[in-house]
């Protein structure tokens, strides 16, 4: 159908308003954080032009490098193992056995509390002289194992990272969905040619999840790159700055006024966050184009 004069105005005046929007909360304010990256500035005197210094500076700096690398691995965690755990979750739920609504509730539960009470949560758990995994350890006899989670260099940054990974609750009920969605004629087709169930989630599940799937993992990335509560309270990003993320860097130095290497450090987010999710889409459709 031709589009005529009327309908194209009709179109750019309903873009209009969010466009214009998109511009003043996301545009602006990544242009100002952008710009402000090349000043030594600390929000009250006069901003004075350095150049790049700030990003040499950045790069020059261990912890910052240590906190790229924690963020790179946390969302690679988040996308590779968080995700396919929660696949096989929804895999085992769509199958609706004895008590999965209640289970399927459990496993959501966690997304309804607060990520600080959660945080303070384990912070109880992991604690050296009273906290229950070590508690437990004593129980089963493994006394030698007992040790301060969270203050030890070895411990501390997987300690975060594996009490996260388990909270599968989002995922879980989106790939749900989209599995609740297929339509048994397909299953009954595979079961006519003799396929079991496990044959039927691998060629007729996954295959028509797919799209939910690089959502989930799209999400759990990015969701990866922004962590902060729970490394600020558990950790502060210690011990030594072993467990330290971009985000804490970031708010540390604004703590300090010192925005002109604080926005940098915003900049070189914004930079791995997307060359991230570049590399995990492009993985995607290559592997799309073979199949």
């Amino acid at each position: 159908m031709k589009t005529t004069k009327g309908d194209k105005l009709g179109i750019t005046l309903f873009l209009i308003p969010p466009l214009a929007l998109f511009a003043l909360f996301f545009i602006y304010p990544v242009g100002y954080v952008f710009t402000t990256s090349f000043f030594s500035w600390d929000g009250i005197s006069d901003a004075v032009f350095v150049a790049f210094n700030n990003y040499s500076a950045l790069f020059r700096d261990p912890t910052f490098r240590r906190s790229i690398v924690n963020n790179i691995i946390w969302a690679l965690t988040a996308g590779f193992i968080q995700v396919p755990l929660a696949l096989l979750v929804a895999l085992i739920l769509s199958k609706k056995p004895k008590g999965w609504k209640v289970f399927r509730t459990i496993y959501f539960l966690p997304y309804v509390i607060s990520g600080i009470a959660l945080a303070t949560l384990w912070s109880t758990m992991y604690n050296s002289e009273y906290g229950l995994v070590n508690a437990f350890l004593g129980l089963v006899g493994l006394e030698h194992l007992q040790r301060n989670w969270l203050g030890t260099l070895q411990t501390a940054f997987p300690s975060l990272l594996i009490y996260w990974v388990f909270y599968i609750g989002y995922y879980m009920v989106i790939i749900l969905a989209e599995i609740t969605s297929i339509s048994e004629d397909y299953y009954e087709a595979a079961s006519i040619d003799g396929a079991n169930k496990i044959q039927q989630d691998l060629y007729v599940t996954l295959p028509l999840v797919k799209n939910a799937l690089i959502t989930c993992v799209t999400l759990a990335i990015v969701l990866g790159l922004r962590q902060f509560e729970q490394v600020y309270l558990l950790t502060n990003g210690g011990p030594a700055n072993k467990t330290s993320v971009l985000v804490l860097y970031l708010y540390k130095e604004m703590q300090n006024n010192n925005y002109g290497y604080a926005n940098a450090t915003g900049v070189m987010l914004i930079i791995v966050g997307t060359i991230v999710i570049i590399g995990v889409r492009k993985i995607f459709n290559s592997k799309q184009s073979e199949a």
